[in-house]
């Protein structure tokens, strides 16, 4: 999906990567990730932000939740969106501040006291009970705690397995009984997917649960809220920024924009965040019929993966597709030439999207590669624990 704008934008990183394999200083199944690029794109992503009077709380699944990448974003995006429990608790021991929690996974509630403690700027709260169970924590803290209200999605417009929220048509009743619970205050609204990239053309366009969080947000005004946050997750880049602004959003929470690897990248190389990961694996065995088998651990359902180049011969070959519900052991390539020369071990490179925290690969953080001088800084499992 991103090969070629990461051989256009950063070639540098495709050689780093491709020697540190050759070299044995990694392992296949592995994500190479340029901390330098991924540094510049959050300083590029927190200026844009702050001329348009724009809030981020970063994300970090799809990184691995990397302690090195975290640091770096947090030099330029302070605050964090954590999508779980586990994710709160590395971003914590990171440094970054919290500032939503409960993003898209609740915080189960024997873990609210411990999180809490950490004063996040926000928590996301799905249902009435969430909501007490907050209140109740925050009053044993002896603080009040603000939340947002996760808003239930249009039909058609919520992936499975993120189910839940607030209905519209209920939302004054919620508002209600939550304003009785004297351990929260209702800071604002969210919902999830906001925006999302066309497949087509990939630009950036609002969701109608966009909509419904303006809706949602002119309901509490009317009840008397007074500066309510609205923050509206999923493609937030500096493509979708200014339809945040023009639209009223007040937070975004850039994820991929962090590696330059939203869906418009894929499509248009000249965006201005640098492609900053590639992934790394090797030819295992070859079948019968000549299709080559890389090593797998790190494939996503949701990648979109068109090829994988072999450095050693410059070869190009086409990835072929594999059912979800298939363990991803290895991945078979597209047979080559007749004449081409594809050995058991060689390096293949590829570039998709991912969300490494659901995998099983390495992640591998290399600096330098902007002055020409590269450096492995170190590994880390998919979930960011030193190697």
């Amino acid at each position: 999906m991103f090969l070629d704008t990461v051989l256009t934008r950063n070639p540098g990183l495709v050689d780093a990567a491709a020697a540190l394999h050759r070299n044995g200083e990694i392992p296949p199944d592995t994500y190479v990730v340029d901390l330098d690029a991924v540094e510049a794109n959050a300083a590029l992503l927190a200026a844009e932000a702050d001329r348009l009077g724009i809030s981020l709380w970063f994300v970090v699944k799809q990184l691995g939740r990397n302690p090195e990448l975290i640091r770096a974003i947090a030099r330029h995006i302070p605050r964090s969106a954590a999508i779980d429990p586990a994710e709160a608790r590395t971003l914590h021991a990171a440094g970054a501040q919290p500032g939503n929690l409960g993003h898209l996974v609740q915080i189960p509630r024997r873990a609210l006291p411990e999180m809490l403690a950490w004063r996040p700027e926000t928590v996301t709260v799905f249902d009435l009970a969430n909501a007490r169970a907050v209140s109740d924590a925050a009053r044993e803290l002896g603080i009040v705690q603000d939340v947002l209200i996760r808003l239930e999605g249009a039909d058609g417009a919520v992936y499975p397995g993120q189910e839940g929220g607030v209905p519209l048509g209920r939302l004054d009743a919620f508002a209600k009984e939550a304003e009785a619970l004297d351990g929260i205050r209702i800071a604002g609204v969210t919902a999830f997917p906001c925006v999302l990239c066309d497949p087509e053309t990939g630009v950036p366009a609002a969701t109608p649960n966009f909509g419904l969080a303006l809706r949602a947000r002119e309901l509490l005004a009317a009840r008397g809220h007074h500066d309510l946050k609205l923050s509206a997750p999923s493609a937030t880049s500096m493509a979708s920024l200014p339809l945040l602004a023009e639209r009223g959003a007040t937070h975004g929470e850039p994820g991929h924009a962090l590696t330059g690897t939203t869906p418009l990248h894929a499509l248009d190389p000249a965006q201005p965040e640098m492609p900053a990961y590639v992934y790394v694996s090797e030819v295992a065995h070859t079948l019968d019929d000549g299709r080559p088998a890389i090593f797998g651990g790190g494939f996503y359902t949701r990648s979109h993966i068109r090829s994988a180049l072999l450095p050693r011969t410059g070869t190009r070959l086409g990835v072929q597709h594999a059912p979800a519900e298939n363990i991803d052991y290895y991945r078979l390539l597209d047979a080559p030439t007749r004449d081409a020369d594809v050995r058991i071990g060689d390096t293949a490179l590829l570039a998709f999207r991912t969300q490494i925290f659901v995998t099983r690969s390495t992640v591998a953080v290399v600096s330098g590669l902007a002055s020409g001088n590269p450096r492995l800084n170190g590994l880390y499992d998919a979930h960011g624990r030193a190697l």
